[in-house]
């Protein structure tokens, strides 16, 4: 056995011990599909706080706590009698080998369009496949677009689908027309003051704009996450001026806020 497949045996080893019914953990015991999965995205995201920090010894780390994550679950789902965790390896080795047939088989694209043609008739014969054994009737293109996806990773993806059979705008001018429509819809339901209308649009703004950065092909999630990181090194660069000038936060007018946001701007340019 190799030292790969004998470091996962004992994983596989460690999981089933913290799950077993009188020797195992009290709270692992306890746990199901529905309360492990929180963190489960938790440890997703982690992962990808590590890669954007570029640091090797956290993804290193973070990566063994997602892979438990896949152990814990698997273990679970082997405990109620579904699969277990070599079902979960095979179904995925399965599935790559299947979707890279010009890698694994004598097949041939003439270009990566055709690749990527390929692959999404794969995965509508898959999502197909997917919906006649759940008998689901009514199978669609958005059928298997996760819920629990963050809503604008969400959004990207409900657009991407759409687009793949034709429901698209042309190109970038269409959606940036359909935000200023849209935004205008904002101003009128706020001025009518009704406030699920209110968000319906601002609902329907976010949508748009998450499209205008699928057509200038930015992934609004990551997006939005860099804006959150600037707001918040800039805020906390305000905060410090305020403290070397000794003024308090709270009592701050306006212009003196404008005055400290225009500084930090500054400090993080230069």
């Amino acid at each position: 056995m190799s030292e790969r497949s004998t470091s996962l045996e004992k994983l596989l080893q460690v999981m089933q011990r913290l799950r077993d019914p009188e020797r195992g953990c009290p709270w692992d015991r306890e746990q199901t599909f529905a309360t492990i999965a929180p963190y489960t995205i938790e440890e997703a995201y982690e992962v990808a706080d590590a890669i954007a920090r570029n640091d090797a010894a956290d993804l290193r780390s973070e990566l063994g706590d997602l892979l438990f994550q896949v152990v814990f679950h698997a273990r679970m789902a082997q405990e109620r009698g579904w699969f277990d965790f070599d079902a979960v390896a095979a179904g995925i080795h399965d599935k790559l080998v299947r979707r890279h047939p010009h890698v694994f088989s004598d097949a041939a694209f003439a270009s990566s369009q055709e690749q990527t043609a390929n692959w999404e008739e794969h995965k509508a014969r898959e999502r197909a496949e997917a919906a006649a054994r759940r008998g689901d009737p009514s199978a669609s293109v958005l059928s298997d677009v996760p819920k629990a996806l963050p809503a604008l990773m969400r959004a990207a993806k409900l657009g991407r689908r759409a687009a793949r059979v034709g429901f698209d705008w042309p190109d970038e001018t269409g959606v940036r027309a359909k935000v200023v429509e849209e935004l205008a819809e904002v101003e009128a339901a706020s001025v009518c003051g009704n406030k699920a209308a209110i968000a319906e649009e601002i609902g329907d703004l976010l949508f748009t704009v998450v499209n205008l950065g699928r057509h200038l092909d930015v992934d609004a999630e990551a997006a939005l996450r860099a804006a959150n990181s600037k707001f918040e090194a800039r805020f906390r660069r305000m905060e410090s001026l305020a403290k070397e000038r000794g003024l308090e936060l709270d009592a701050l007018t306006p212009q003196q806020w404008d005055g400290l946001w225009t500084d930090a701007k500054a400090a993080s340019k230069a």
